[in-house]
């Protein structure tokens, strides 16, 4: 991986990517590693961070497994001081981890019909917005210090366009999480730091594999796919090198700004 890729070459800098242990995240750390970042790979299951590093160590790049749950401010704060004590910086924080709930159904009720005390439902605000909020807290201030960084949060087409059937709260927080980026790249961009969110339509997971091919579901995935100009479900390398451009300098003068990678899903100006 010493190969110069030009204006995309992220070498000599270091990501920490949330909820990489597998799906999107997976895909993103492998790609900036493939460019030349050191990776820290947080999952929530250590195991499963484990497995992405060595993927990256055995294609001959730097990664190191950290694990934490990004609701958890002390634990934010512990894998943090693991990475900086590995690499000595984070310089790219990717905002993957992510919850949509069991199989994508949410609280599979009517929003009218969800206890207020549901609303948090398997955590939809603690993990979409408030670990989006969490981690950027911890990691600002070193980018800031050493004038240069990139802040990048994985939302949802639910937060452009809303999604209902008990996914309201869902799309609150996603839409909350771009806010945040939005408001949070006011605040840093005079210290060359850069905040961006990538907005993505359903992508095909570990999580989600089995109903996507289930046959007894193939009349209901038909009709989704109708949804898409592009006429498939999205894969995890179709959202990376999004991302990879948000992080390296072919993406230095842009921020505040939330770009959909969607396979048409939804068109916004």
């Amino acid at each position: 991986m010493a190969e110069n890729k030009g204006i995309f070459d992220l070498s000599g800098r270091v990501a920490l990517v949330t909820g990489a242990g597998q799906g999107v995240g997976r895909g993103i750390a492998m790609l900036l590693a493939e460019y030349n970042a050191a990776v820290v790979v947080n999952d929530f299951v250590i195991e499963r961070a484990q497995s992405v590093v060595e993927e990256i160590k055995k294609a001959g790049g730097k990664a190191m497994a950290v694990q934490a749950d990004v609701t958890d401010v002390a634990g934010v704060g512990r894998m943090f001081e693991d990475a900086v004590k590995e690499f000595g910086k984070v310089d790219i924080l990717v905002n993957n981890a992510g919850n949509a709930g069991a199989g994508g159904r949410g609280a599979d009720k009517p929003f009218w019909e969800i206890n207020p005390g549901d609303w948090n439902w398997k955590g939809f605000l603690e993990v979409n917005l408030t670990g989006v909020m969490n981690c950027c807290h911890r990691a600002v201030p070193g980018m800031v210090e050493r004038k240069g960084g990139r802040l990048i949060t994985i939302v949802s087409d639910a937060g452009r366009t809303g999604e209902g059937n008990g996914m309201e709260v869902y799309s609150a927080a996603k839409a909350g999480a771009a806010g945040f980026m939005r408001g949070l790249a006011r605040s840093v961009g005079r210290y060359n730091v850069t905040s961006n969110s990538v907005a993505i339509a359903t992508t095909e997971t570990p999580l989600n594999s089995a109903v996507l091919h289930n046959p007894a579901m193939a009349d209901a995935v038909k009709k989704m796919l109708s949804s898409y100009v592009m006429r498939r479900i999205g894969q995890p390398m179709d959202v990376a090198p999004m991302v990879l451009l948000l992080a390296s300098d072919a993406g230095s003068w842009i921020t505040g700004q939330t770009i959909a990678v969607n396979g048409g899903f939804s068109f916004a100006l």
